[in-house]
């Protein structure tokens, strides 16, 4: 998967917007306010930060090598993928669905309906 598919797939995503809220070199896809996503524009290969189950991501980080704990995030709950090609593409996704689902579950359940 590239950045701009994964991108266009984050966007996809009801209630999603795009903030650069770290600078234009990042971008942070939320819904109501809270971040499931973070993109940096100028890395090579690219790099996106998830949120992700704890026990989930221990798994994630075993599986591939190009899944770390999240760079500049918590470590417990969010993880650092590589758009090297290496991860199938349906496999990136289901990371950015789990993502997602994680943090709509959090919100209040009247902004949950509304998603």
């Amino acid at each position: 998967m590239n950045l701009e598919t994964f991108r266009d797939y984050c966007l996809a995503k009801p209630g999603t917007v795009e903030t650069t809220p770290f600078g234009p070199d990042n971008i942070v896809f939320k819904i109501e306010g809270k971040m499931f996503a973070l993109a940096a524009l100028d890395d090579v290969p690219p790099r996106v930060n998830l949120k992700c189950d704890p026990d989930l991501a221990l798994e994630l980080r075993d599986r591939y090598e190009q899944v770390n704990p999240g760079y500049h995030m918590s470590k417990k709950h969010w993880n650092t993928i590589e758009l090297d090609g290496a991860i199938p593409e349906r496999e990136i996704k289901k990371m950015i669905d789990d993502s997602y689902d994680l943090v709509a579950k959090s919100l209040p359940k009247a902004k949950r309906k509304a998603l």
